[in-house]
């Protein structure tokens, strides 16, 4: 496998301020969207009455929203992405922000690599959501990082599986999608096939957050 220096070689590496934290990427992988601060701002305001646990981030991409949550809110997080070079950035990350000791990558698919009795008192996922057919309205983004399958949420349900899964009793996932549609679809399909129940949704101008309560 080839090092983080190597492969920042072969594309730039660009650095943003996300938060408090300074969080560097490339063009490899989805450049953070500043508003989705939010996410993680969301996810540590429930940290301070969720039950005792660590947290699990899915589609983590550099790490960034996690990153911040548990920078607000310290917490042991778990970051899964499939994307090695993502993978590497969120170590990078991790260590930049001093968060290293608390932080575990786990590069694969997110049902692989997690254990099956493995619990978390809170999940943040932030999967691609954009419909194949409109992932060419967006020529800067990488097609892997914002193909959501033909309607945009196939990566979603895989999360709301996992989290339903994974989510200990009294425990939150926050979920971004890209619509409140999205969110409804979501719930009829899911409603009585998970435990999870959907809470407060919360719309922004880029997307939609929200909570599904175990």
């Amino acid at each position: 496998m080839t090092s983080l220096h190597e492969r920042r070689d072969e594309v730039a590496p660009r650095s943003m301020d996300f938060g408090d934290l300074c969080i560097d990427f490339d063009a490899r992988i989805l450049e953070p969207r500043p508003w989705t601060t939010a996410q993680s701002t969301w996810a540590a305001e429930l940290l301070r009455s969720a039950p005792p646990g660590p947290v699990l981030e899915l589609c983590a991409g550099a790490g960034h929203i996690g990153l911040l949550a548990i920078h607000l809110e310290p917490r042991p997080l778990v970051c899964v992405d499939v994307e090695p070079v993502a993978c590497d950035y969120t170590r990078s990350n991790a260590e930049r922000a001093g968060l290293g000791d608390l932080v575990e990558v786990r590069e694969g698919s997110m049902d692989a690599v997690l254990e099956p009795d493995e619990r978390f008192a809170l999940v943040i996922a932030d999967p691609p959501w954009v419909p194949r057919d409109e992932t060419a309205h967006f020529p800067e983004d990488p097609v892997p990082a914002i193909d959501g399958g033909v309607d945009g949420l196939d990566p979603a349900r895989s999360c709301w599986a996992l989290a339903d899964r994974h989510l200990l009793e009294g425990g939150t996932a926050v979920l971004q999608v890209g619509t409140v549609a999205q969110v409804e679809c979501l719930d009829a399909e899911m409603r009585g096939v998970t435990r999870l129940r959907v809470g407060e949704v919360r719309s922004f101008e880029r997307g939609v957050l929200v909570a599904l309560e175990a």
